[in-house]
């Protein structure tokens, strides 16, 4: 049996899932996933079950329970230290950490005007001008992760690292939605779509909605 058992929202709506998801795939730690229906009437008792916190995702391992996608980040990053969760340098780790605690924390107009949803051509509705302007900042947080960066690598601090899992759910939001992004931005975003992990997550959640409205 996996050491990890992961518990997940809907794949088609849950962004938060995804993160801890994606980490855990691209890493390549095995795990137990377990799927609960969101927006259902019995969806918070079921939660409830595993976290009193009421929220996906949540990890357990063996006795222990993490809920939150940061957290959990952090637990996998203290049980695997030969993996690169973090960027091996410690500039680059720091900056990795701020850029996903300001993700994990922030960006509320972007994700109430641009909802997490992975089926694609997604109308683009009129955004408010905080919406813009989270847009504007995540742009330049991918802009300036690029530029100052050393080595080679298509993410954000060179080899995929958790910062680029906080940031692959506003990737589809922008890019099923066709926000319209600068060269580098939507190379970015193509990136994170060709990981393997991120793949099977969108196949994953069009099965899921082919099969609730079939």
């Amino acid at each position: 049996m996996p050491p990890y058992r992961l518990i997940i929202g809907d794949k088609n709506l849950s962004s938060w899932s995804l993160r801890a998801w994606l980490l855990m795939r691209q890493f390549g730690l095995p795990f137990e996933e377990v799927a609960i229906r969101l927006d259902q009437p019995d969806s918070q008792s079921q939660i409830g079950q595993y976290s009193p916190a009421g929220r996906v995702p949540i990890l357990q391992c063996g006795e222990q329970t993490i809920w939150d996608s940061l957290a959990i980040t952090e637990f996998l990053a203290e049980r695997h230290p030969a993996l690169p969760i973090w960027p091996r340098d410690a500039a680059a780790r720091a900056r990795a950490r701020a850029v996903a605690a300001e993700m994990h924390a922030g960006f509320a107009a972007m994700r109430e005007e641009l909802p997490f949803d992975c089926r694609t051509n997604l109308p683009l509705p009129a955004l408010s001008q905080a919406a813009r302007s989270d847009i504007a900042r995540i742009q330049e947080i991918w802009r300036t992760a690029h530029r100052e960066r050393l080595g080679g690598g298509v993410f954000l601090f060179g080899e995929f690292s958790a910062a680029d899992a906080m940031f692959a759910p506003v990737a589809v939001r922008f890019v099923q939605h066709g926000v319209t992004l600068d060269e580098l931005c939507r190379d970015y975003a193509a990136a994170l779509f060709r990981l393997p992990a991120m793949e099977q997550w969108l196949a994953d959640a069009d099965a899921e909605v082919k099969q609730l409205s079939g």
